[in-house]
């Protein structure tokens, strides 16, 4: 079953490209015409290459992997945080941080710092603390969480990126690229797509095609985590049915002793050993040897 059709990529408005001349040419065997002055992409890859994305997507997320999701322009940056959060997926949406793939370990630590802000809420010391002092951490804290809010569950680098306008997103692609982390992205006809591993030719710009497409993804991303979910439960039941059948079977019946001999038997085998000890006793005992004269 497809994840769309080519008239809700129509409807959305995805075919729409940016004016002729600000196309990057390696979009070329995406474009299918030019209208007005405009480029026009072609749907019908736009099609194929949704479904190859999401179906990899997919995967990825079924091993128990996060993707993170980058959208920092305006009218992507709301859209892409709803849906990333409804699939508890971390997302950056306010600024993309200098290094915060490559230099993940510092980044870690600002999201730990946030955490110990918090801590401070909780067990009274705030209140401790003077106006001036509070105000400050308040702040500190506030912009903490827009910068890195979003990823404040990330504990170890993400499995894959999916970015919305990769031209804008540049440094986010380069860091993913040094770290052969795959990308997946929505490339217009200003943008180039040999750096992404899964592109797929859209509309980077109208809302109505963020939604759709960012949609499919995410629909894709819920059923890698329900059939992971499905995976587990049927372990755990393999598991479990195991477990009893060895605690209903029967003990193994202990390997039987060798019988040791019978009492006749042995009562024979002295009573012959007697009766020889016997007959050399009752024997007369041999004779000296004489001695021979010198």
């Amino acid at each position: 079953m497809a994840r769309t059709t080519y008239q809700d990529l129509l409807d959305a408005g995805v075919h729409f490209g940016h004016l002729t001349r600000k196309w990057d040419p390696k979009m070329s065997q995406y474009i299918f015409m030019e209208r007005n002055g405009i480029h026009i992409i072609d749907l019908n890859k736009t099609l194929v290459k949704v479904e190859e994305a999401a179906s990899a997507i997919k995967q990825i997320v079924k091993s128990g992997r996060k993707v993170l999701f980058v959208a920092t322009k305006k009218q992507a940056k709301d859209i892409v945080a709803d849906y990333a959060k409804t699939v508890n997926m971390p997302f950056v949406t306010e600024r993309w941080l200098g290094g915060m793939l490559t230099n993940f370990a510092t980044v870690r630590k600002s999201i730990k710092k946030m955490s110990n802000i918090d801590k401070l809420t909780k067990d009274g010391t705030y209140s401790n603390l003077s106006k001036k002092e509070r105000l400050m951490i308040q702040r500190e804290r506030i912009k903490l969480e827009s910068l890195l809010g979003g990823i404040s569950d990330l504990n170890r680098l993400p499995a894959a990126l999916f970015l919305i306008d990769v031209k804008k997103e540049h440094i986010a692609v380069s860091e993913a690229l040094k770290l052969n982390i795959p990308t997946f992205a929505m490339v217009d006809t200003n943008s180039d797509p040999s750096n992404i591993d899964f592109p797929i030719p859209a509309n980077d710009d109208a809302t109505k095609s963020i939604s759709l497409v960012t949609g499919i993804i995410i629909k894709a991303i819920e059923e890698g985590l329900d059939e992971r979910k499905r995976e587990k439960e049927d372990e755990a039941e393999k598991e479990a049915a195991l477990a009893k059948a060895k605690a209903d079977a029967p003990k193994a019946e202990a390997p039987a002793t060798p019988a040791a001999p019978s009492a006749p038997a042995e009562g024979g085998k002295r009573k012959r050993v007697t009766e020889v000890a016997a007959a050399e006793a009752e024997a007369p005992a041999a004779a000296p040897a004489e001695k021979t004269e010198e």
